[in-house]
Protein backbone atom coordinates (compact mmCIF):
# COMPACT_ATOMS: atom_id res chain seq x y z
CA UNK A 1 0.00 0.00 0.00
CA UNK A 2 2.70 3.06 0.73
CA UNK A 3 4.69 2.03 -2.33
CA UNK A 4 1.27 2.11 -4.41
CA UNK A 5 0.25 5.88 -2.92
CA UNK A 6 3.67 7.18 -3.27
CA UNK A 7 3.61 5.63 -6.51
CA UNK A 8 0.29 7.78 -7.17
CA UNK A 9 1.50 10.90 -5.87
CA UNK A 10 4.79 10.16 -8.85
CA UNK A 11 1.81 9.46 -11.68
CA UNK A 12 0.57 12.78 -10.82
CA UNK A 13 3.76 14.52 -11.13
CA UNK A 14 4.04 13.03 -14.74
CA UNK A 15 1.70 15.75 -16.19
CA UNK A 16 3.97 18.41 -14.91
CA UNK A 17 6.26 19.35 -17.48
CA UNK A 18 8.42 22.20 -16.58
CA UNK A 19 6.93 24.46 -18.74
CA UNK A 20 3.47 23.51 -16.60
CA UNK A 21 5.76 24.21 -12.93
CA UNK A 22 6.79 27.07 -14.34
CA UNK A 23 3.26 28.13 -15.71
CA UNK A 24 1.72 27.49 -12.33
CA UNK A 25 4.53 29.82 -10.54
CA UNK A 26 3.88 32.08 -12.62
CA UNK A 27 0.52 32.46 -11.22
CA UNK A 28 1.67 33.52 -7.99
CA UNK A 29 4.72 35.17 -8.38
CA UNK A 30 6.52 37.55 -10.51
CA UNK A 31 9.20 37.38 -12.66
CA UNK A 32 12.29 35.62 -11.19
CA UNK A 33 12.07 33.21 -14.35
CA UNK A 34 15.49 31.26 -13.85
CA UNK A 35 15.14 30.49 -10.31
CA UNK A 36 11.41 29.35 -11.19
CA UNK A 37 12.88 27.32 -14.68
CA UNK A 38 15.91 25.54 -11.95
CA UNK A 39 13.51 24.34 -9.78
CA UNK A 40 10.90 23.21 -12.08
CA UNK A 41 13.91 21.08 -13.70
CA UNK A 42 15.09 19.73 -10.39
CA UNK A 43 11.08 18.77 -9.66
CA UNK A 44 10.78 17.09 -13.12
CA UNK A 45 14.18 15.14 -12.37
CA UNK A 46 12.58 13.25 -9.11
CA UNK A 47 10.01 12.00 -11.72
CA UNK A 48 12.81 10.87 -14.17
CA UNK A 49 14.70 9.11 -11.14
CA UNK A 50 12.09 6.84 -10.80
CA UNK A 51 11.81 6.13 -14.27
CA UNK A 52 15.53 5.12 -14.41
CA UNK A 53 16.53 1.73 -14.41
CA UNK A 54 16.77 0.31 -10.97
CA UNK A 55 20.76 -0.26 -11.36
CA UNK A 56 21.57 3.68 -12.03
CA UNK A 57 18.61 5.09 -9.83
CA UNK A 58 20.04 5.05 -6.54
CA UNK A 59 23.23 6.78 -8.09
CA UNK A 60 21.28 9.33 -9.24
CA UNK A 61 21.71 12.39 -6.94
CA UNK A 62 18.67 15.26 -6.20
CA UNK A 63 20.08 18.90 -7.97
CA UNK A 64 20.44 20.91 -4.80
CA UNK A 65 19.41 24.55 -5.42
CA UNK A 66 21.17 27.74 -3.68
CA UNK A 67 18.84 30.80 -4.56
CA UNK A 68 20.99 34.18 -3.87
CA UNK A 69 19.31 37.50 -3.69
CA UNK A 70 17.64 40.17 -1.60
CA UNK A 71 15.02 39.75 0.86
CA UNK A 72 11.10 39.67 -0.58
CA UNK A 73 12.10 38.72 -4.31
CA UNK A 74 10.27 35.10 -4.15
CA UNK A 75 12.81 33.01 -2.83
CA UNK A 76 10.40 31.44 -0.02
CA UNK A 77 7.50 31.00 -2.15
CA UNK A 78 8.85 29.57 -4.76
CA UNK A 79 10.18 26.63 -2.69
CA UNK A 80 6.50 26.75 -0.79
CA UNK A 81 4.24 27.05 -3.92
CA UNK A 82 6.58 24.24 -5.35
CA UNK A 83 5.82 22.09 -2.44
CA UNK A 84 1.31 22.50 -2.95
CA UNK A 85 2.24 21.79 -6.38
CA UNK A 86 3.52 18.39 -6.14
CA UNK A 87 1.77 17.35 -2.61
CA UNK A 88 5.14 16.54 -1.43
CA UNK A 89 6.66 17.15 1.98
CA UNK A 90 7.59 20.54 2.73
CA UNK A 91 9.39 21.92 5.73
CA UNK A 92 10.86 25.72 5.77
CA UNK A 93 13.63 26.22 8.44
CA UNK A 94 16.24 28.84 9.22
CA UNK A 95 20.14 28.11 9.42
CA UNK A 96 20.23 30.34 12.25
CA UNK A 97 18.61 28.57 14.48
CA UNK A 98 20.60 25.39 14.46
CA UNK A 99 23.75 24.89 16.54
CA UNK A 100 26.75 22.80 16.16
CA UNK A 101 26.33 19.35 17.95
CA UNK A 102 27.37 20.14 21.66
CA UNK A 103 25.82 23.67 22.00
CA UNK A 104 22.34 24.34 23.51
CA UNK A 105 19.76 24.47 20.68
CA UNK A 106 18.57 22.39 17.99
CA UNK A 107 20.60 20.51 15.85
CA UNK A 108 20.23 19.79 12.01
CA UNK A 109 19.11 16.67 12.56
CA UNK A 110 15.86 18.26 13.86
CA UNK A 111 15.05 18.93 10.14
CA UNK A 112 14.82 15.92 8.70
CA UNK A 113 12.18 14.64 12.21
CA UNK A 114 10.02 17.57 11.00
CA UNK A 115 9.76 17.11 7.64
CA UNK A 116 8.71 13.07 8.77
CA UNK A 117 6.31 14.77 11.17
CA UNK A 118 4.97 16.81 8.06
CA UNK A 119 4.35 13.55 5.86
CA UNK A 120 2.53 12.19 9.12
CA UNK A 121 0.15 14.83 8.83
CA UNK A 122 -0.27 14.88 4.80
CA UNK A 123 -0.80 11.49 4.31
CA UNK A 124 -3.06 11.24 7.49
CA UNK A 125 -5.00 13.83 6.18
CA UNK A 126 -5.28 12.04 2.85
CA UNK A 127 -6.85 9.07 4.50
CA UNK A 128 -9.18 11.22 6.88
CA UNK A 129 -10.72 12.45 3.37
CA UNK A 130 -10.85 8.87 2.03
CA UNK A 131 -13.17 7.80 4.72
CA UNK A 132 -14.56 10.97 5.94
CA UNK A 133 -18.35 10.31 5.35
CA UNK A 134 -17.82 6.68 6.71
CA UNK A 135 -16.53 8.42 9.83
CA UNK A 136 -19.22 11.33 9.61
CA UNK A 137 -21.99 8.56 9.41
CA UNK A 138 -20.50 7.00 12.81
CA UNK A 139 -20.15 10.34 14.79
CA UNK A 140 -23.83 10.74 14.03
CA UNK A 141 -25.30 7.47 15.34
CA UNK A 142 -22.69 7.98 18.29
CA UNK A 143 -24.38 11.26 18.93
CA UNK A 144 -28.11 10.13 18.61
CA UNK A 145 -26.96 7.45 21.41
CA UNK A 146 -25.62 10.09 23.64
CA UNK A 147 -28.87 12.43 22.83
CA UNK A 148 -31.65 9.68 23.21
CA UNK A 149 -30.32 6.69 24.48
CA UNK A 150 -31.55 3.56 23.66
CA UNK A 151 -34.57 1.93 25.35
CA UNK A 152 -33.14 -0.12 28.48
CA UNK A 153 -33.83 -4.42 27.67
CA UNK A 154 -35.76 -6.17 30.70
CA UNK A 155 -33.64 -8.52 32.48
CA UNK A 156 -33.11 -11.73 31.19
CA UNK A 157 -35.70 -14.07 33.62
CA UNK A 158 -34.34 -15.84 36.22
CA UNK A 159 -33.96 -19.97 35.98
CA UNK A 160 -37.51 -20.98 37.14
CA UNK A 161 -37.89 -22.57 40.87
CA UNK A 162 -40.92 -24.00 42.41
CA UNK A 163 -41.46 -20.38 44.37
CA UNK A 164 -41.17 -18.42 41.06
CA UNK A 165 -44.00 -18.28 38.42
CA UNK A 166 -43.97 -15.83 35.53
CA UNK A 167 -47.43 -14.83 34.15
CA UNK A 168 -48.04 -13.49 30.78
CA UNK A 169 -51.49 -12.35 29.03
CA UNK A 170 -53.32 -14.54 26.56
CA UNK A 171 -52.22 -11.49 24.40
CA UNK A 172 -48.82 -11.26 24.99
CA UNK A 173 -48.96 -8.33 26.74
CA UNK A 174 -45.04 -8.02 27.73
CA UNK A 175 -44.00 -8.57 24.12
CA UNK A 176 -46.11 -5.24 22.30
CA UNK A 177 -44.58 -3.36 24.93
CA UNK A 178 -41.89 -3.83 24.06
CA UNK A 179 -42.23 -3.41 20.62
CA UNK A 180 -43.98 -0.17 21.79
CA UNK A 181 -41.05 1.08 23.20
CA UNK A 182 -38.39 0.46 20.35
CA UNK A 183 -41.09 2.53 17.36
CA UNK A 184 -41.08 5.26 19.67
CA UNK A 185 -37.78 5.04 19.99
CA UNK A 186 -37.17 4.80 16.51
CA UNK A 187 -39.67 7.36 15.80
CA UNK A 188 -37.97 10.17 18.10
CA UNK A 189 -34.68 8.98 17.03
CA UNK A 190 -35.36 9.92 13.13
CA UNK A 191 -36.48 12.93 13.89
CA UNK A 192 -33.61 13.72 16.09
CA UNK A 193 -31.21 12.67 13.66
CA UNK A 194 -33.01 15.19 10.72
CA UNK A 195 -32.61 18.03 13.47
CA UNK A 196 -28.84 16.87 13.92
CA UNK A 197 -28.26 16.95 10.37
CA UNK A 198 -29.77 20.35 9.60
CA UNK A 199 -27.64 21.43 12.10
CA UNK A 200 -30.43 22.34 14.72
CA UNK A 201 -28.66 20.79 17.34
CA UNK A 202 -25.05 22.01 17.90
CA UNK A 203 -25.79 24.10 20.69
CA UNK A 204 -27.22 21.00 22.79
CA UNK A 205 -25.30 19.70 25.51
CA UNK A 206 -24.19 16.16 26.21
CA UNK A 207 -21.92 14.36 28.64
CA UNK A 208 -18.76 12.19 26.85
CA UNK A 209 -16.43 10.25 27.84
CA UNK A 210 -12.60 11.28 26.55
CA UNK A 211 -9.32 10.06 27.23
CA UNK A 212 -7.71 11.38 30.40
CA UNK A 213 -3.77 11.66 30.39
CA UNK A 214 -2.15 9.70 32.46
CA UNK A 215 0.83 11.57 32.87
CA UNK A 216 1.99 15.28 32.84
CA UNK A 217 3.78 15.89 29.41
CA UNK A 218 7.49 16.48 28.51
CA UNK A 219 8.84 17.29 25.61
CA UNK A 220 12.65 16.14 25.08
CA UNK A 221 12.82 16.02 21.62
CA UNK A 222 15.41 19.06 21.63
CA UNK A 223 19.02 19.39 20.72
CA UNK A 224 21.41 17.24 22.35
CA UNK A 225 19.15 14.60 23.59
CA UNK A 226 20.29 10.87 22.37
CA UNK A 227 18.86 9.75 18.98
CA UNK A 228 15.61 8.11 19.74
CA UNK A 229 15.31 9.32 22.86
CA UNK A 230 12.47 12.06 21.27
CA UNK A 231 9.24 12.17 22.55
CA UNK A 232 9.96 9.95 25.64
CA UNK A 233 6.49 10.96 27.13
CA UNK A 234 4.46 8.95 24.17
CA UNK A 235 6.47 5.88 24.90
CA UNK A 236 6.08 5.89 28.56
CA UNK A 237 1.99 6.24 28.18
CA UNK A 238 2.00 2.73 26.30
CA UNK A 239 2.64 1.08 29.28
CA UNK A 240 0.38 3.15 31.08
CA UNK A 241 -3.16 2.18 31.66
CA UNK A 242 -5.71 4.35 29.91
CA UNK A 243 -8.03 6.90 32.07
CA UNK A 244 -11.33 8.18 30.86
CA UNK A 245 -12.97 10.98 32.07
CA UNK A 246 -16.37 12.60 31.49
CA UNK A 247 -16.97 15.72 30.39
CA UNK A 248 -19.99 17.72 29.12
CA UNK A 249 -19.67 19.43 25.84
CA UNK A 250 -21.60 21.07 22.92
CA UNK A 251 -22.49 18.29 20.12
CA UNK A 252 -20.39 20.55 17.83
CA UNK A 253 -17.64 20.11 20.20
CA UNK A 254 -18.49 16.31 20.69
CA UNK A 255 -18.82 15.63 17.23
CA UNK A 256 -15.04 17.24 16.55
CA UNK A 257 -14.29 14.54 19.52
CA UNK A 258 -15.60 11.71 18.06
CA UNK A 259 -14.52 12.40 14.91
CA UNK A 260 -10.94 12.12 15.85
CA UNK A 261 -11.43 8.68 17.77
CA UNK A 262 -13.60 7.24 14.60
CA UNK A 263 -10.75 8.29 12.17
CA UNK A 264 -8.13 6.59 14.98
CA UNK A 265 -10.08 3.57 14.22
CA UNK A 266 -10.68 3.49 10.85
CA UNK A 267 -7.45 4.38 9.80
CA UNK A 268 -3.89 2.78 10.32
CA UNK A 269 -1.54 4.33 12.06
CA UNK A 270 1.45 1.56 10.66
CA UNK A 271 0.31 1.95 7.09
CA UNK A 272 0.30 6.17 7.83
CA UNK A 273 3.94 5.66 9.25
CA UNK A 274 5.42 3.66 6.28
CA UNK A 275 4.04 5.63 3.65
CA UNK A 276 5.03 9.24 5.32
CA UNK A 277 8.39 7.60 5.80
CA UNK A 278 8.74 6.22 1.81
CA UNK A 279 7.21 9.93 0.21
CA UNK A 280 9.54 12.24 2.49
CA UNK A 281 12.87 10.05 1.46
CA UNK A 282 11.69 9.72 -2.39
CA UNK A 283 9.83 13.10 -2.26
CA UNK A 284 11.03 15.19 0.77
CA UNK A 285 11.70 19.17 0.14
CA UNK A 286 13.74 20.65 3.03
CA UNK A 287 13.57 24.63 2.27
CA UNK A 288 16.98 25.59 3.93
CA UNK A 289 16.48 30.01 4.51
CA UNK A 290 18.96 32.38 5.75
CA UNK A 291 21.96 29.77 4.92
CA UNK A 292 24.08 32.83 4.38
CA UNK A 293 23.92 33.48 8.04
CA UNK A 294 25.93 30.50 8.72
CA UNK A 295 28.62 31.06 5.84
CA UNK A 296 32.13 32.58 6.76
CA UNK A 297 35.01 31.86 9.03
CA UNK A 298 35.10 31.93 12.83
CA UNK A 299 35.46 35.20 14.90
CA UNK A 300 38.81 36.06 16.56
CA UNK A 301 36.71 36.91 19.48
CA UNK A 302 34.54 33.87 19.43
CA UNK A 303 30.84 34.87 20.11
CA UNK A 304 27.90 33.98 17.27
CA UNK A 305 30.34 32.94 14.77
CA UNK A 306 31.93 30.51 16.78
CA UNK A 307 29.79 27.18 15.58
CA UNK A 308 29.05 28.25 12.06
CA UNK A 309 31.25 25.72 10.60
CA UNK A 310 30.04 23.56 13.17
CA UNK A 311 26.63 23.86 11.89
CA UNK A 312 27.97 23.54 8.26
CA UNK A 313 29.96 20.10 9.10
CA UNK A 314 26.65 18.96 10.80
CA UNK A 315 24.64 20.05 7.90
CA UNK A 316 26.99 18.16 5.61
CA UNK A 317 26.13 14.40 6.31
CA UNK A 318 22.64 15.21 6.02
CA UNK A 319 22.44 17.03 2.51
CA UNK A 320 24.81 14.26 1.22
CA UNK A 321 22.94 11.39 2.20
CA UNK A 322 22.74 9.61 5.89
CA UNK A 323 20.29 8.07 7.98
CA UNK A 324 18.31 10.14 10.68
CA UNK A 325 16.65 8.33 13.61
CA UNK A 326 13.07 9.64 14.16
CA UNK A 327 10.25 8.64 16.66
CA UNK A 328 8.87 6.69 13.73
CA UNK A 329 12.05 4.47 12.34
CA UNK A 330 15.04 5.50 10.07
CA UNK A 331 14.94 8.08 7.49
CA UNK A 332 17.59 8.49 4.32
CA UNK A 333 18.05 11.85 3.19
CA UNK A 334 20.10 10.46 0.19
CA UNK A 335 17.31 11.84 -1.97
CA UNK A 336 15.76 14.70 0.28
CA UNK A 337 16.06 18.05 -2.21
CA UNK A 338 17.50 20.54 -0.13
CA UNK A 339 16.56 24.15 -1.77
CA UNK A 340 18.66 26.49 0.45
CA UNK A 341 18.37 30.57 0.04
CA UNK A 342 19.93 33.21 1.49
CA UNK A 343 20.64 37.36 0.78
CA UNK A 344 24.05 37.14 0.44
CA UNK A 345 25.09 40.79 1.54
CA UNK A 346 27.83 40.14 4.04
CA UNK A 347 29.24 36.98 2.50
CA UNK A 348 29.33 35.12 -0.68
CA UNK A 349 28.45 31.22 -1.28
CA UNK A 350 32.17 30.66 -1.81
CA UNK A 351 32.30 31.38 1.84
CA UNK A 352 30.58 28.21 2.37
CA UNK A 353 33.18 24.89 3.33
CA UNK A 354 33.78 23.34 0.07
CA UNK A 355 32.34 19.91 0.56
CA UNK A 356 28.72 21.86 1.40
CA UNK A 357 29.10 24.10 -1.72
CA UNK A 358 29.57 20.98 -3.80
CA UNK A 359 26.38 19.40 -2.35
CA UNK A 360 24.50 22.72 -4.07
CA UNK A 361 26.06 22.43 -7.43
CA UNK A 362 22.78 24.60 -9.05
CA UNK A 363 22.73 28.52 -7.84
CA UNK A 364 20.28 30.91 -9.21
CA UNK A 365 20.66 34.65 -8.92
CA UNK A 366 17.18 36.34 -7.93
CA UNK A 367 16.96 39.83 -9.12
CA UNK A 368 15.84 42.82 -6.91
CA UNK A 369 12.21 44.08 -7.43
CA UNK A 370 11.89 47.61 -9.81
CA UNK A 371 9.22 49.65 -9.91
CA UNK A 372 7.16 47.74 -12.62
CA UNK A 373 7.60 44.54 -10.72
CA UNK A 374 5.77 46.39 -7.65
CA UNK A 375 3.00 47.09 -10.53
CA UNK A 376 2.71 43.40 -11.47
CA UNK A 377 3.13 41.82 -8.24
CA UNK A 378 -0.10 43.96 -7.40
CA UNK A 379 -2.60 43.15 -10.28
CA UNK A 380 -1.45 39.95 -11.59
CA UNK A 381 -0.88 37.22 -9.00
CA UNK A 382 -4.14 35.47 -8.12
CA UNK A 383 -3.61 36.23 -4.46
CA UNK A 384 -2.34 40.45 -5.22
CA UNK A 385 -2.11 42.42 -2.52
CA UNK A 386 -5.14 44.42 -3.64
CA UNK A 387 -7.36 41.58 -4.48
CA UNK A 388 -6.69 40.74 -0.55
CA UNK A 389 -7.34 44.17 0.60
CA UNK A 390 -11.04 43.62 -1.88
CA UNK A 391 -12.08 41.26 0.10
CA UNK A 392 -11.37 42.36 3.35
CA UNK A 393 -13.41 45.88 2.49
CA UNK A 394 -16.07 43.52 0.87
CA UNK A 395 -16.62 41.85 4.28
CA UNK A 396 -18.19 44.77 5.51
CA UNK A 397 -20.43 45.07 2.71
CA UNK A 398 -18.34 48.02 0.87
CA UNK A 399 -16.60 48.19 -2.57
CA UNK A 400 -12.79 48.49 -2.91
CA UNK A 401 -11.21 49.26 -6.00
CA UNK A 402 -8.00 50.51 -7.29
CA UNK A 403 -6.88 52.47 -10.21
CA UNK A 404 -3.87 52.00 -12.35
CA UNK A 405 -2.37 55.64 -11.70
CA UNK A 406 -3.13 54.65 -7.87
CA UNK A 407 -1.35 51.55 -8.21
CA UNK A 408 1.42 52.90 -10.30
CA UNK A 409 2.04 55.62 -7.19
CA UNK A 410 2.07 52.86 -4.82
CA UNK A 411 4.62 50.59 -6.85
CA UNK A 412 6.55 54.09 -6.96
CA UNK A 413 6.58 55.19 -3.88
CA UNK A 414 7.97 51.23 -2.51
CA UNK A 415 10.18 51.71 -4.82
CA UNK A 416 11.35 55.24 -3.95
CA UNK A 417 11.69 54.15 -0.18
CA UNK A 418 13.36 50.75 -0.60
CA UNK A 419 15.91 52.75 -2.60
CA UNK A 420 16.32 55.03 0.38
CA UNK A 421 16.08 52.76 2.93
CA UNK A 422 16.89 49.08 3.44
CA UNK A 423 16.00 46.91 0.26
CA UNK A 424 12.86 44.41 2.06
CA UNK A 425 11.76 43.87 -1.83
CA UNK A 426 7.51 43.07 -2.21
CA UNK A 427 7.28 43.15 1.41
CA UNK A 428 7.46 46.99 0.97
CA UNK A 429 4.10 46.82 -0.61
CA UNK A 430 2.99 45.44 2.23
CA UNK A 431 4.06 48.34 4.76
CA UNK A 432 2.65 51.13 2.24
CA UNK A 433 -0.48 49.45 1.54
CA UNK A 434 -1.38 49.20 5.44
CA UNK A 435 -0.66 52.65 5.98
CA UNK A 436 -2.53 53.55 3.12
CA UNK A 437 -5.48 52.01 4.09
CA UNK A 438 -5.17 52.31 7.43
CA UNK A 439 -7.96 55.08 8.31
CA UNK A 440 -10.22 53.43 5.70
CA UNK A 441 -10.65 49.93 7.52
CA UNK A 442 -10.98 51.62 10.93
CA UNK A 443 -13.46 53.54 9.66
CA UNK A 444 -15.05 51.07 7.75
CA UNK A 445 -18.20 49.75 9.65
CA UNK A 446 -19.46 53.07 10.76
CA UNK A 447 -19.10 54.52 7.22
CA UNK A 448 -21.83 52.87 5.11
CA UNK A 449 -21.24 51.19 1.89
CA UNK A 450 -20.16 53.73 -0.01
CA UNK A 451 -17.42 52.43 -2.45
CA UNK A 452 -13.97 52.78 -1.82
CA UNK A 453 -11.67 54.47 -4.86
CA UNK A 454 -8.34 54.51 -4.85
CA UNK A 455 -6.29 56.91 -7.50
CA UNK A 456 -3.09 58.83 -7.66
CA UNK A 457 -4.10 61.74 -6.06
CA UNK A 458 -5.49 59.53 -2.60
CA UNK A 459 -2.39 57.77 -2.81
CA UNK A 460 -0.15 60.96 -2.74
CA UNK A 461 -2.21 62.61 -0.10
CA UNK A 462 -2.61 60.39 2.13
CA UNK A 463 1.58 59.41 2.07
CA UNK A 464 2.57 62.80 0.99
CA UNK A 465 3.71 63.70 4.91
CA UNK A 466 6.00 60.48 5.57
CA UNK A 467 7.32 59.97 1.92
CA UNK A 468 8.73 63.49 2.31
CA UNK A 469 9.46 63.27 5.93
CA UNK A 470 12.75 61.11 6.34
CA UNK A 471 12.32 60.27 9.78
CA UNK A 472 8.77 59.33 9.50
CA UNK A 473 9.15 57.31 6.50
CA UNK A 474 12.47 55.53 8.38
CA UNK A 475 10.11 54.29 11.03
CA UNK A 476 6.44 53.87 9.39
CA UNK A 477 7.23 52.96 5.88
Amino acid sequence: MPANRTEQVLARLADLTPRKIVAELDRYIVGQGDAKKAVAIALRNRWRRQRAPEGIREEIAPNNIILIGPTGVGKTEIARRLAKLTGAPFIKVEASKFTEVGYVGRDVEGMVRDLAESAIDMVRHEREHDVEDLANDKVDERILDLLLPPPTEPAPAAKETPESVFVVSASGGVTQEQELARERHKRTRDKLKQLLLDGQLESREVEIEVSASSMPSFDLAQGGTPEGMGNFTEMLEQFLPKRKKKRTVTVAEARRILLDEEYDKLINHDDVVADALDRTEKLGIIFLDEIDKIAGGKSEMGGPDVSREGVQRDLLPIVEGSNVQTKYGLVKTDHVLFIAAGAFHVSKPSDLIPELQGRFPIRVELKSLTEADFVRIMTEPENALTKQYSALVAAEGTDLTFTEDGIAEVARIAAHVNARMENIGARRLHTVMTTLLEDVLYDLPERGTEPVKVDGRVVRERLKAIAEDEDLRKYIL
